[in-house]
């Protein structure tokens, strides 16, 4: 038996008939079945949906989706494949890979295991680029031997509290210290007005994403108000407070397949202003990203665990230090991924999948350095129904594309988040001249209005 052949063991033992022997041809053989992937996801998101799909299809992968919202997952890969059926040969997608879609609490590593032992076929992967559902997957992963990320590194980087434990314990050689406090689930948020903090800080959720209910405070009243409002949301969420790092935003996107760690790229990052954070545009800074600010976030991902598969760090850069404001283990998202993979001209979904098959990634990726991008997120300022907006649209002109989302349709009526379920569209504004981009966004903008009633 072959062991690399992952379903050997589920085919009847067969051999050809002896010369001479009169029994009846044998049946050919079935087809082999193709590897599969098993892929962990919440809801549907544009990285999986035009990235790590057609990544998988590409490389011959099946792939079951495991997901607790299944209905979800259907709508959007119906609504694609309609899409497909509708353009041109040539302009539509890469088609999907084959796909079932399986009900799963996926927060559950105990039933993610148990649904993938279920599927009757071992797995060739176990992945996932949910900010949620890291280290379920690793945990998976490890069960069935497999590459995958360290199941302590995947907990460490979500839960904001042991991360800053975790580079305190690290030394000051290596992170310099940020002071931060946690209020643990349940515990009363009163706890919190007779800390010492280095006001103001910034009070976020423990486990949270996309700056929700992310908020800078000026001192301990609004401290323990502010928990009260977020627990109104987040019945008894662990909560954590930090001190305001003040200084440019950036971020550095990596690759690794446990032996080589890659620098993609790097971006900076404007947000709105305080005292929340959401996240207007970026802008892709020259490569190869600036030093020392790279070395240091390197060696604070190295004292984190970090280093196999992609990682999407954010922190700020003061003087000379880079201070971590948190590590999404996963890749960047809102799109920057797929222009990322554009720009650098390369295979980077495939090669993310590639180190979850074991696979290392070559010395030198190959990858583009001429390449700028401008994100700009158009945001609701206020709750209401979307009466009229752009439609999607691609154009070029002056070395300057740009290919405009909408991320809300007319008609839409929603609340005001505060976060990136704010964003109305997105316009991806790429090419080799910064002032060009800088120019064709201002002139888009300038020519299309966004109307909230």
């Amino acid at each position: 038996m072959n062991e690399n052949d992952l379903d050997a063991a589920s085919r009847p033992f067969s051999s050809p008939a002896l010369r001479g022997s009169s029994a009846a041809p044998a049946a050919p053989a079935p087809a082999p079945r193709p590897p599969r992937l098993h892929l962990l996801a919440l809801n549907p998101t544009d990285s999986v949906t035009e990235g790590f799909l057609p990544a998988a299809a590409r490389l011959g992968l099946a792939v079951t989706l495991l997901t607790d919202q299944p209905e979800a997952h259907e709508r959007a890969y119906g609504r694609r494949e309609e899409r497909e059926e509708r353009e041109e040969d040539g302009a539509a997608p890469h088609p999907f890979p084959a796909l079932d879609i399986v009900p799963c609490d996926v927060r559950d590593y105990a039933e993610v295991i148990s649904r993938i032992a279920a599927d009757g076929s071992r797995p060739r992967a176990v992945f996932t680029n949910s900010d949620h559902l890291q280290a379920q997957a690793a945990l998976a992963a490890q069960y069935f031997g497999l590459p995958g990320k360290d199941w302590r590194a995947a907990l460490r980087t979500k839960n904001k509290a042991e991360l800053r434990r975790a580079l305190a314990a690290a030394g000051p050689d290596v992170a310099d210290p940020v002071w931060s406090a946690e209020l643990a689930t349940g515990q009363d948020p009163a706890t919190l007005a007779g800390l010492d903090a280095p006001y103001p800080c910034v009070l976020k959720p423990r486990e949270g994403v996309a700056s929700e209910d992310v908020v800078l405070v000026a001192d301990a009243d609004e401290l323990v108000r502010r928990c009260a409002e977020i627990r109104e949301r987040r019945p008894g969420a662990a909560l954590v407070v930090e001190e305001f790092l003040d200084g440019e935003l950036r971020t550095l996107e990596t690759l690794g397949d446990g032996r080589t760690l890659h620098v993609l790229g790097a971006f900076r990052t404007e947000l709105s202003p305080p005292p929340h954070f959401i996240e207007e545009r970026l802008h892709l800074l020259p490569a190869p990203p600036s030093q020392p600010h790279t070395d240091q976030v390197l060696a604070q991902l190295r004292a984190l665990g970090v280093g196999f598969g992609v990682c999407h760090t954010e922190y700020v850069v003061q003087g000379d230090r880079a201070r971590l404001i948190e590590v999404n283990y996963r890749a960047i998202g809102d799109q920057c991924d797929l222009v990322l993979a554009e720009l650098l001209g390369i295979p980077l979904f495939e090669y993310i999948l590639r180190t979850h098959m074991g696979e290392p990634l070559p010395d030198d990726l190959g990858a583009r350095t001429d390449g700028r991008v401008r994100m700009e997120y158009v945001m609701a300022d206020r709750a209401g129904r979307l009466a009229s907006a752009p439609p999607a649209g691609v154009t070029e002109r002056d070395g300057v594309r740009l290919d405009y989302r909408p991320l809300r349709g007319i008609g839409e009526e929603h609340p005001l988040h505060r976060t990136n379920r704010d964003f109305l569209g997105v316009l991806r504004a790429t090419g080799t001249d910064q002032a060009r981009i800088d120019a064709a966004v201002a002139r888009f903008l300038a020519a299309h209005r966004w109307e909230i009633v």
